[in-house]
């Protein structure tokens, strides 16, 4: 019955475009993304604590079940955030009713895409639900459009299709090197099948396969250097697609990454590991020289994603148990509180109507709960205790220098020290000082503020505290990658 947790986004999509009243549509679209959070759990309880779901084309594990959490979490966010702000966008006249519509109907379409992605059991449909994500994506990207909103969108499509091709290839050498391997009759993309075998298949294609996959997937994750789509999408999209394209499309791609990287390791133990952390340290330092030198508010956002992307690659590629513990906690609160930063920065950027952070001054007198909230969410990306992403580099670091890693994990310890003081000295510049001429006191919206509160709280209360029945899921996922949590 994995159906229904696809049915609902469909569903929802369809309704919201043919909704005729503003009021409607945002009913429809927030009672549909909490729907689908609902539904959503008991098969993500099954898989974590009972075991994978196996329903011919669907396949259900603890990892994937993961991902759909994180997916339907965001999503039901940022159906909630948007109902203000597309309210603002259409009061200042930059959207009518129509385009309400369309960015719902869209912004369903993409949740199921993105549901798809990690819900298929064949590695050939996954492929297939990754596209279909930057096509629904695209146009997201290009809401506005405007010159540099559809430009942006087809740099965009042509760098993610470009890659999406590469990642093709990849799958087409890991059939190759599943011949001879597989029982009479089986599917030879299935990864449940393909994982059972994996000891099995050509090492030599298998090598070629991983890096076509880590180059093609991870341009859609955002890794350096083929990340050159991200910051133009991310700056140009309106800010809650934003905050779904960097907290959970970019985790779609890692997420078929991760897939193959658990093959791989099977017939070529350290192959794939020694790659992730490659791109990994890659991106966290061409990362940093543009968070160090940005001055536009969502690229500079956008920049922060490709690093964590990067650390996120590092800890599974260091692995044993502090390295995949440290990425899965990195992965779950980088999607929390790019979230949380990019919904303050939307705030900001239609009160002060401009994304140059020189021109944005005094947030802490004209939006003081906004500024609480900015400072708070800088202070958790940036990795500052007792933040849920402190406690990720923390064990990411403390695995590196476990595996012998020294080159890796010193690199990384300088690395996110000066994104730390970068970040720290960008967002209490905008905090402080005299507002611009002409902007007035108060906060932009009361209710988009309660989605943002939400998330500062959780990412506050995994710094301090895991659940025993977190930590149990996590210890599921820690099995699939041979380690104990």
């Amino acid at each position: 019955m994995v159906e229904l947790l696809l049915l609902v986004p469909l569903v929802t999509a369809l309704l919201c475009g043919m909704s005729r009243s503003e009021r409607s549509i945002f009913t429809l679209s927030v009672a549909g993304s909490l729907i689908t959070a609902l539904v959503a759990i008991p098969y993500c309880h099954a898989a974590f604590f009972q075991g994978p779901l196996d329903c011919g084309l669907w396949y259900l594990d603890p990892l994937s079940a993961l991902f759909v959490c994180i997916i339907v979490a965001v999503t039901a966010l940022v159906s909630v955030y948007s109902v203000e702000y597309l309210k603002h966008d259409r009061q200042e006249g930059e959207v009518n009713i129509r385009d309400l519509r369309y960015y719902h109907f869209l912004l369903h379409l993409f949740a199921l895409s993105m549901l798809l992605v990690v819900v298929v059991d064949s590695l050939g449909l996954m492929w297939i639900a990754i596209e279909a994500t930057t096509l629904v994506s695209a146009f997201l990207v290009g809401f506005y459009k405007k010159s540099e909103a559809m430009e942006a969108s087809w740099k965009y499509l042509i760098i993610c299709s470009v890659g999406i091709t590469l990642a093709l290839l990849g799958i087409i050498l890991l059939y190759a090197s599943s011949s001879g391997a597989l029982p009479e009759g089986a599917d030879s993309l299935d990864w449940s099948v393909l994982r059972s075998v994996a000891e099995r298949l050509d090492p030599a294609l298998l090598k070629v396969s991983f890096i076509l996959m880590l180059v093609g997937l991870g341009t859609k994750a955002g890794l350096a250097p083929m990340h050159t789509w991200l910051p133009d999408a991310h700056s140009q999209a309106p800010t809650p697609i934003s905050a779904l394209l960097s907290a959970v499309l970019l985790n779609c791609a890692m997420y078929g990454i991760l897939r193959v990287h658990l093959l791989v390791e099977a017939a070529v133990p350290g192959f794939s590991s020694s790659l992730l952390v490659a791109f990994g340290i890659f991106s966290l330092l061409i990362a940093t020289a543009f968070i160090l030198t940005s001055r536009d508010l969502k690229r500079f956002l956008a920049f922060s994603s490709v690093e964590h992307m990067g650390i996120i690659a590092l800890g599974f590629g260091i692995g044993g148990p502090l390295g995949i513990f440290g990425a899965l906690m990195h992965l779950i609160a980088h999607s929390l509180t790019k979230t949380l930063m990019f919904f303050s920065a939307g705030n900001v950027i239609q009160k002060y109507g401009t994304r140059e952070m020189r021109e944005i001054k005094g947030l802490g007198r004209t939006m003081p709960v906004t500024a609480g909230l900015l400072i708070a969410g800088m202070a958790a990306i940036a990795g500052t205790p007792p933040f849920a992403i402190f406690i990720g580099e923390f064990f990411i670091l403390s695995g590196a220098l476990a595996s012998g890693a020294y080159v890796p994990a010193g690199l990384f310890l300088l690395l996110i020290v000066a994104v730390f003081a970068g970040m720290t000295y960008r967002v209490l510049g905008m905090c402080s000082g005299e507002p611009q001429e002409g902007v007035s006191e108060g906060e932009i919206g009361r209710w988009r503020l309660l989605p943002m509160a939400v998330l500062a709280m959780t990412v506050l209360v995994l710094g301090i505290y895991q659940p025993g029945p977190f930590m149990d899921a996590i210890s599921a996922i820690g099995r699939l990658f041979g380690v104990s949590i």
